[in-house]
């Protein structure tokens, strides 16, 4: 079970190898060399009644060969989705062969069965029995991440149309708005794409495939978070070259802020691409515990450091302005307006991921797939949110067309009616 088992959804691809393959690839691991213990013993193993219990594989561990009347213990298998344990297994050599384990897997190591319709020789023999987080845990997650980034594309896609409707809002900040809003639209639809290439056969092994097809996907799932995190840096750079300038907006910087939102994540995929295909061209390029790896991440964590500066620099600014007794009451609320919009914009600067930066990627593997799964999937709804639905500047022109929508209306409502009683 636990080497067959297939997850209906992809790992989160910012942070760590995904707790689902980490996991298969042990246990395929585990069972080969208790294979090849067991090739070498019946090789040289002498009649049948002098043999004793052979070393056996069960799904969970392997059991290593003893004498008739012998006992044989083992722990939990050592890896992070356990919960740590000190119980221990045991297993006797009687004359009919290895009895059950006692205590049973799903006792000692809180393992629970799946797909076995014999409840009770499942929990007898332990070898049909999976993680309770694998099955209900990562189904549960599928669900919410669906959701948010199904709520988040439809918040993106009707601010992006709000932002184009209305010429007054086309200005050099909301076009930089619009290319944020497509890098989160990017990322979300390269979230269900995977889920599509990867996942949709349920007999495709997806810790072992190496498919075209799925070496595509992850490379515009990484190019659309690169994508994500560097506008996310030119929205920083921005609100800063607001405040070097006072207010000035300049649309020769547009072309910079471009390259830089775009061109510096293909450059990057690309430099992964071929770097992979010349000295790691194996599986699907999913796996996180290669070098290479760090092309993707490098670029990332420098952009999230150099936001965070960027955060720490325009915070000094600001407080500097509202304190100056030279600034006029219009500038300070303009001033004071920035401020408000800095501090809801921390969680965007990526600080929550700084913090998990400082970490191994074994700590806190539960919090990292909920921030980044499912708490990162309304991110793109909580960015459309704040730049275009609580703008006091789109509400006003939304409320300024509504109003003359309305006296339009009404005007053609009279002149129809002028017309009837003129008849």
């Amino acid at each position: 079970c636990l080497a067959s088992h297939r997850l209906p959804f992809p790992p989160p691809k910012v942070r760590a190898t995904h707790p689902d393959c980490s996991v298969v690839l042990y246990f395929q691991e585990k069972e080969a060399e208790c294979l090849e213990i067991v090739g070498r013993e019946r090789q040289r193993s002498g009649p049948p009644g002098q043999r004793g219990c052979l070393t056996e594989w069960d799904g969970v561990s392997c059991w290593s060969a003893v004498p008739v009347g012998q006992s044989r213990a083992v722990s939990c298998p050592d890896i992070l989705l356990f919960k740590k344990s000190k119980a221990l297994i045991w297993r006797n050599c009687t004359e009919s062969g290895w009895s059950f384990p006692s205590p049973p897997y799903y006792s000692a190591c809180e393992l629970e069965a799946v797909g076995s319709n014999n409840d009770t020789e499942a929990k007898a023999s332990g070898s049909r029995w999976c993680f309770p987080f694998q099955k209900g845990y990562f189904v549960t997650m599928k669900v919410l991440y669906t959701c948010g980034y199904s709520t988040s594309l439809a918040a993106l896609f009707l601010a992006i149309s709000i932002f184009s409707c209305f010429r007054k809002l086309h200005c050099t900040r909301n076009s930089i708005h619009i290319h944020f809003f497509t890098s989160f639209i990017l990322r979300g639809a390269a979230v269900f794409i995977k889920d599509a290439v990867l996942f949709s056969d349920e007999s495709t092994d997806h810790c072992t495939m190496s498919t075209v097809n799925c070496k595509a996907a992850i490379a515009f799932f990484q190019y659309s978070v690169l994508a994500n995190f560097y506008w996310l840096l030119v929205e920083g750079m921005y609100l800063q070259t607001l405040l070097l300038l006072t207010f000035t907006s300049d649309k020769r910087y547009i072309w910079w802020y471009i390259l830089i939102g775009w061109g510096v994540p293909m450059l990057t995929v690309c430099v992964w691409v071929v770097t992979r295909l010349q000295y790691d061209n194996h599986g699907c390029w999913d796996d996180y515990t290669s070098l290479y790896w760090w092309v993707i991440k490098a670029p990332i964590l420098l952009a999230i450091f150099v936001n965070f500066l960027i955060f720490l620099n325009v915070t000094r600014m600001l407080a500097q302005k509202i304190r100056s007794p030279d600034i006029s009451k219009n500038y300070k609320q303009q001033y004071m307006r920035l401020t408000k919009s800095t501090l809801l914009l921390i969680p965007l600067f990526g600080v929550h991921y700084v913090v998990f930066a400082l970490f191994p990627e074994h700590i806190g593997v539960d919090a990292r797939l909920y921030f980044e799964l499912v708490l990162g999937s309304y991110q793109g709804f909580l960015v459309a949110l704040l730049y275009c639905f609580l703008n006091g500047e789109v509400q006003a022109e939304i409320k300024r067309n509504w109003g003359k929508w309305q006296s339009s209306m009404e005007s053609n409502v009279f002149n129809l009616v002028t017309q009837d009683f003129t008849a």
